[in-house]
């Protein structure tokens, strides 16, 4: 059982800057992916993207290319999402959840343990 707690969400005005953290309750090395996911109002639940627990290697969706990067830090079992250049569509409950499928799956059954969401609002 792996236990996600997500922390960091809040309000900010476009272009400004959040950064949600991840923290599992036990070492996921065996786990290949944490990925974060987002819902907004109405709207299916989405693949923002991942890291590699293990290489460290990411995987993106286009729509936060450029703007979002995900890093880790092993010693603290956490993983990190940093958004820059935040838009209003950006606004959402934000997930991280993790699979011990590889290659960054972007379907959420394959993803076993969810944190409990954080809210990001964007305002213009």
């Amino acid at each position: 059982q792996v236990q996600l707690v997500e922390s960091g969400g809040g309000q900010v005005q476009a272009g400004g800057s959040l950064r949600l953290s991840c923290t599992a309750s036990t070492h996921t090395f065996t786990r290949y992916t944490m990925a974060w996911f987002r819902q907004a109002p109405g709207k299916e639940r989405e693949f923002v993207g991942g890291i590699n627990w293990n290489e460290g290697s990411t995987l993106y969706t286009d729509s936060v290319k450029g703007r979002f990067t995900i890093s880790r830090d092993n010693a603290k079992n956490t993983v990190y999402l940093q958004m820059n250049s935040l838009k209003p569509e950006d606004t959402a409950v934000y997930y991280c959840a993790t699979t011990e499928v590889p290659n960054f799956p972007r379907s959420i059954v394959l993803y076993e343990f969810w944190g409990q969401g954080t809210q990001v609002t964007v305002s213009s």
